[in-house]
């Protein structure tokens, strides 16, 4: 299989194991070089830390893309996670355009939202922007939260299948190719991604593991785009990625101090055999 090449679109927190911190080691241990675009640099991520510094790199992008464009620099695979603005969205939109191979692979995990509302600092004109972005994916990997907002779809903690195949096929409208859906729980104790690729529905459950950990939306998102580019198919890929993300939440789990992150490291070398059975 040829040597393929992603860039990454979010921001850098230096410490709180989350966005570009996660995305290049685990890209990386995929066996696929991993390009970086960073949106914005923050000391910290945002949730549990206070006075974090921010500094938004939104005026560097568009810079940077004409660099590549003028290097002739071009990807196998795109692959956004956190943007900051619409502003960003519509300079990512220009990536897609200018740096993309004729076969490249566009991966967007719409991540702005959980547990029924928006993440701080966002509206529904950032949520229009993203159903754009998202139109415009090969793959798009929304929690219910984010699927339910770019839907315009009342969340609901209690469904059915029907309930989800619905947002799916709204979600397939906005003009999404296919649909790794994240968080789907049919019953108590379990929980699994739905997977819709060329019109076929399937469905990979697991264990629910009570208490959750910062930065495992940005592990699975970046364990799936790692394992699609090393040439697994899309199930295959959910797959690896809800198991990579449970061992990491595992690895965690009795660690009361690590509240920031997952510890994703000590079993990289797990993602690793996965990729390579």
């Amino acid at each position: 299989m040829s040597y393929k090449k992603i860039l990454t679109v979010q921001d850098i927190s230096c410490v709180g194991q989350c966005s570009l911190t996660v995305a290049l080691p685990i890209i990386s241990a995929c066996g696929v070089e991993c390009a970086v675009l960073p949106s914005a640099v923050l000391s910290t991520h945002t949730y549990g830390f206070n006075g974090f510094t921010f500094r938004d790199l939104t005026d560097d992008m568009p810079k940077i893309k004409d660099h590549f464009v003028k290097e002739g620099i071009k990807f196998d695979a795109i692959y956004t996670g956190y943007l900051g603005s619409a502003k960003q969205i519509d300079y990512v939109i220009d990536f897609f355009n200018q740096t993309a191979n004729d076969d490249c692979v566009k991966i967007v995990d719409p991540a702005m939202a959980d547990n029924g509302s928006l993440y701080t600092g966002f509206d529904i004109d950032f949520v229009k922007a993203m159903r754009t972005l998202c139109g415009k994916a090969d793959y798009v990997l929304p929690n219910l939260t984010e699927a339910c907002f770019l839907t315009d779809t009342e969340y609901k903690t209690e469904y059915d299948k029907s309930y989800i195949d619905g947002i799916i096929e709204k979600l397939i409208a906005l003009g999404a190719k296919n649909v790794i859906f994240t968080g789907v729980s049919y019953r108590e104790g379990k929980t699994g991604i739905v997977v819709f690729e060329n019109g076929e529905y399937a469905y990979y459950e697991h264990d629910f593991l009570p208490g959750s950990c910062h930065g495992t939306g940005d592990i699975y998102a970046s364990a799936f785009t790692g394992a699609l580019i090393r040439g697994k198919n899309a199930f295959e890929s959910a797959q690896i990625a809800a198991d990579y993300t449970m061992e990491c939440i595992r690895a965690t789990a009795d660690e009361k101090d690590h509240w920031y992150g997952a510890k994703f490291e000590p079993v990289l070398g797990k993602l690793i055999e996965m990729i390579n059975q």
